[in-house]
């Protein structure tokens, strides 16, 4: 049953990304595809994945522990602050606290873990913003 409710919501998130997309004005520079089309083209693959989902669900899954389901959402709300807070603390400072949250909930030991999100971040920023010039969030010194 879970298969089929994970389906229906695919489906519901499918057809928002429809409205989403007819909703994008286009630009009288646009080019010949213009902006829906990338819309459109997830749309139809989340909802095809989604409607094969619930015509051919698998056997009812082995649910983890409580313990386990609290350790995932865990995870969830420290992805959600680090996006909230990219802009606030910057790229690296924001990278390295995530990536050390989350080494350390994968195995890590504490110190590893710190070492683990701060050469992340440090090196994602070394070859992202130094090498390749992109634009990263700054934080209140600078980088």
């Amino acid at each position: 049953m879970s298969d089929r409710i994970f389906g229906v919501v695919g489906m519901l998130l499918a057809i928002g990304y429809v409205f989403a997309a007819l909703a994008i004005e286009e630009s009288f520079l646009s080019d010949a595809v213009g902006p829906k089309a990338f819309p459109f083209i997830i749309a139809a693959i989340l909802g095809l994945s989604s409607l094969v989902i619930v015509l051919r669900p698998d056997a009812e899954p082995h649910w983890p522990a409580l313990g386990r389901l609290v350790e995932v959402f865990a995870s969830v709300v420290v992805l959600i602050l680090y996006a909230e807070m990219l802009p606030v603390a910057g790229f690296v400072i924001a990278t390295a606290f995530a990536a050390a949250y989350l080494a350390w909930r994968l195995g890590s030991s504490p110190l590893e873990s710190v070492l683990v999100g701060v050469g992340t971040s440090v090196g994602i920023y070394v070859i992202f913003h130094l090498v390749l010039g992109l634009s990263l969030a700054r934080g209140p010194w600078g980088f």
